[in-house]
């Protein structure tokens, strides 16, 4: 496997979702506290709210990102963390931060998200 072509990939998406992940701070930061009018306030920490939803999401693929990177590092990047079976490389193309299998991802699926975020 061309663990260099994954590499490439995911170090884009690292620095992507870095980008993202100070933006929605960014943007969460800057959403008005003290706002006069009841919808302007709605409208205000709806937005607040909504930035800092996306950047939980931002932020939790950013881990598993970075694991992926670290599997990588240490050998072990494009086979089943659960089973040790390899992934699927259509699945790797598609998701190459999966630590799973199809056949483990949609066991996980079943069981739902694990404490701490989810994974895909």
């Amino acid at each position: 496997m061309n663990t260099n072509h994954f590499r490439e990939i995911l170090l884009r998406k690292q620095d992507e979702l870095r980008r993202e992940v100070s933006t929605f701070l960014d943007e969460a930061r800057e959403a008005p506290e003290d706002v006069g009018d009841p919808v302007d306030a709605a409208t205000s920490s709806q937005e607040k709210s909504t930035a800092l939803e996306e950047k939980t999401v931002a932020a939790d693929t950013l881990q598993q990102v970075e694991a992926a990177l670290q599997r990588i590092s240490d050998g072990t990047y494009g086979r089943c963390i659960d089973c040790g079976r390899p992934i699927e490389a259509a699945r790797l193309e598609a998701v190459p931060w999966t630590p799973y299998c199809l056949a483990d991802q949609q066991k996980h699926d079943k069981e739902g998200p694990p404490v701490g975020g989810s994974t895909i």
